[in-house]
């Protein structure tokens, strides 16, 4: 997804969808490839960054002089920044086309998002070519950082680019000098190019990134969006339940019985910490391996035998008061 190309056949390719009653059974192909890719469950910080990215896309849509205010959404690893980060992209591309239809004969299409990940140590020279690259800008190896950066915010403002949405902004460390030189051409980008900026990264607020006068700039033009791990409860409400309760209706099993997983709430919370995608990796994993198996419906005895990631294995494995070795 991070060419143009890329970008448009995710955006444009429709997402899966649960099963309807009423509807044909699909095939055990079908089923293995649905909970392969899976839905996307609507989360507070999707619904909260969705509204604040149409609000600055609004806000910033006329302003000149200065850079546009931005986003960060923030959070610890597999909380689903990058999930939301996608969601609200595709939202900005098709609501975009469908408010400004091509006219007949036209060949060269608006291209109104663009998505990006920062490289590992990425100099600012590296990641003004990641930019180019999203939209085919031809480079060589000649041309400076000033050119490239030229070429980028003219070809993006030309293409008609509103949304610039970055991930992995955590690799960025403006306390060393190439961080601090690709900080400053991110500042750079933000005024010259006529979009709206979503950065997401993993606990941003407690890196480098807000450090110094840089981080202070930053600081002040962005706002933040958390996507944190799910409490069991929170007041009267039982947050991490009613997850689990929307990624068990969308299961596509043939003996599931709905409601099995959220009776293993506290099992599954203290399983994945409460983060959104290790239970969403968790239960997919076990409902390809029911289908697989023959037996169509998951157990706890099942997620049992499913070994996830490393963060989440760890947390589960460690006792109160001791520390993981």
């Amino acid at each position: 997804m991070t060419t143009w190309q890329g970008w448009q056949h995710f955006a444009t390719t429709p997402p899966p969808t649960p099963p309807h009653p009423g509807t044909p059974e699909r095939s055990e192909e079908e089923r293995l490839a649905y909970h392969s890719a899976f839905v996307t469950v609507r989360t507070p910080a999707i619904d909260t960054l969705t509204t604040s990215v149409r609000t600055l896309m609004i806000l910033g849509r006329h302003q000149q002089t200065t850079a546009r205010p931005s986003l960060i959404v923030t959070g610890p690893a597999a909380a689903g920044k990058t999930t939301a980060l996608l969601h609200v992209g595709r939202a900005c591309h098709l609501a975009h086309t469908q408010q400004h239809p091509l006219p007949a004969g036209t060949v060269q299409a608006p291209v109104p998002v663009a998505y990006v990940l920062v490289p590992p140590a990425a100099s600012a020279k590296a990641l003004a070519a990641e930019f180019a690259r999203y939209l085919g800008i031809p480079l060589t190896t000649r041309m400076t950082q000033a050119q490239i950066t030229d070429a980028v915010c003219h070809t993006y403002n030309q293409a008609g680019v509103r949304l610039v949405l970055i991930d992995e902004i955590h690799r960025l460390n403006p306390r060393t000098t190439t961080g601090a030189q690709t900080a400053d051409l991110l500042k750079d980008l933000t005024e010259r190019i006529q979009a709206t900026f979503v950065y997401a990264g993993i606990d941003v607020t407690h890196t480098a990134l807000f450090s110094g006068v840089r981080g202070a700039q930053l600081a002040a033009r962005a706002s933040l969006v958390e996507c944190g791990a799910f409490p069991a409860r929170s007041g009267k409400q039982e947050p991490f339940k009613e997850l689990i309760a929307a990624v068990e209706a969308a299961l596509d099993l043939r003996a599931h019985r709905t409601g099995t997983l959220t009776r293993h709430a506290s099992y599954l919370h203290q399983r994945t910490a409460g983060r959104i995608g290790s239970l969403t990796r968790l239960i997919r994993q076990a409902a390809i391996t029911a289908i697989l198996d023959g037996t169509e419906h998951i157990t706890k005895t099942a997620l049992d035998a499913v070994r996830l990631d490393h963060l989440a294995e760890t947390h589960h494995h460690t006792k109160p008061g001791t520390r993981p070795t």
